[in-house]
C-alpha cells in the first residue's frame, strides 16, 4: 500500500472515556494538538469521535505496537487518565483505489 512504508504496520486506536464528557471538553484543544503534531509526523491518518460520542477512533500507522503506546503517553486525554485506549494492528488485505 503507498500510504504506508516498508517498516510501518496499521493500527486502529480506540478511545473510550472513563468520564463524563464535560470532563473530557477541557482537554479537547490539547488533545486536538496532540493530533495535528502525529498528523504532521504522519502518524494519523484519519480520526474522529465516535457515535454516540463516548470515545474517538484514530487510524494510525507506525513500526510497532510499543512506538503507538508511546505516542499514547503524549495525549491529553491519557495524561489526565480521560480513556481507556484498546489497540488494534491489522494487516489490510484489500483497499480502495484512492489509497494504492
Amino acid at each position: 500500500m503507498s500510504f504506508l512504508t516498508n517498516d510501518a504496520n496499521l493500527f486502529v486506536i480506540e478511545l473510550t472515556y472513563k468520564v463524563a464528557l464535560n470532563a473530557v471538553e477541557p482537554h479537547l484543544a490539547a488533545h486536538r494538538a496532540f493530533l495535528d503534531v502525529h498528523y504532521q509526523a504522519g502518524h494519523f491518518l484519519a480520526s474522529g469521535a465516535k457515535v454516540p460520542r463516548d470515545g474517538g477512533i484514530i487510524l494510525a500507522t507506525a513500526a510497532s505496537k510499543a512506538d503507538v503506546h508511546e505516542m499514547i503517553t503524549q495525549d491529553p486525554f491519557h495524561q489526565h487518565d480521560l480513556a481507556h485506549y484498546t489497540i488494534t494492528e491489522f494487516v489490510p488485505s484489500k483497499s480502495a483505489d484512492c489509497l494504492k
